[in-house]
């Protein structure tokens, strides 16, 4: 009888693990990347940098402001930024080679300084993140950082979890906080990665707001530096009304109006999508919004030389 009961909790296993299927992002694999050349403005110096983005094998030439290309539906923290007419380069993410022909994305915690004619001298904290959605450029200020971001994208499925292959490193000490105005300090504690999954079905009204209810939520911190890859790891999502489970923390809360991500309205202006409540457990989302982040999400917080690799990021169904 114990041999016939192995064997059928056996056999149930095996089946459950076959009946499951991954789908691949599209570029997911980071295999290939735009390379962009761009030469800042002479009074910063002048210096030619490259500015990399998730997308076709491609090389762009010269300051133009760019969007996801060749399908890609990834969008990142690198950025071209032109204040009062002045050009400046920020990248904190990076193609990486984790075995021979095969790249992942490098995500990097960095300050960006930028210094102007002995007058400005100011050093903006960065941390490395890709994101679906898009990075609207050029970035003309460092207000409001998530009004420069379209985030998420169309999406109508229902997947059981995130699925990713991940690396992290973080140094000893304190987070610092520096926006580039204002005196930089330190901030209690280590900074941790973090890798979310939000699915929302929004709607706009009249006016052009963006309103929304949370469909699926998978969030998750990572806190320890790790020897080696990590493969396969997988964040569950979880839908319908999760605040009374008892893995249940704040960060996989509502969105609070102050911390609203934006979106392009049928207008296409850029407004806050205003989450407003848990929707039904089986309720079908228009959109997901995936990011992967060296820092723990706040901007201009972080511990510079945190680094978080990520590779062959899917969905599990």
């Amino acid at each position: 009888m114990k041999k016939i009961i192995l064997f059928i909790i056996s056999f149930v296993v095996i089946v459950s693990v076959h009946a499951q299927r991954v789908e691949m992002l599209p570029f997911g694999d980071f295999n290939s990347w735009v390379t962009r050349n761009i030469k800042e403005s002479a009074v910063i110096g002048g210096a030619r940098k490259q500015c990399y983005a998730i997308g076709p094998t491609v090389t762009i030439n010269g300051d133009r402001p760019y969007t996801n290309s060749g399908g890609s539906p990834w969008a990142s923290s690198n950025v071209m930024a032109k204040v009062c007419g002045i050009t400046k380069v920020s990248n904190a993410v990076f193609p990486d080679d984790r075995s021979a022909g095969n790249r992942c994305a490098k995500l990097t915690t960095v300050m960006e300084n930028c210094k102007a004619l002995g007058i400005i001298d100011i050093d903006v904290l960065v941390s490395g993140s890709i994101f679906l959605g898009k990075m609207l450029e050029p970035v003309k200020s460092t207000s409001n950082p998530y009004s420069k971001m379209d985030m998420g994208i169309p999406f109508s499925k229902r997947p059981k979890a995130l699925r990713y292959d991940y690396k992290l490193s973080i140094p000893e000490g304190d987070k610092i906080y520096s926006s580039g105005f204002g005196k930089k300090h330190t901030v209690a504690g280590r900074d941790k990665a973090e890798v979310f999954i939000l699915l929302q079905r929004r709607w706009e009204d009249a006016d052009g707001n963006i309103f929304a209810k949370r469909v699926g939520t998978g969030r998750e911190l990572l806190g320890r530096s790790t020897n080696s890859w990590v493969n396969n790891h997988r964040l569950t999502v979880r839908y319908g009304d999760i605040s009374s489970r008892p893995d249940y923390n704040p960060r996989m809360g509502l969105i609070s109006p102050e911390n609203s991500y934006y979106a392009r309205n049928s207008r296409g202006k850029m407004v806050p999508v205003k989450e407003v409540g848990w929707d039904d457990a089986g309720a079908t989302p228009t959109h997901i919004m995936v990011m992967f982040s060296s820092g723990s999400g706040e901007p201009y917080i972080g511990t510079p030389g945190t680094t978080f690799w990520v590779d062959n990021v899917g969905l599990v169904y």
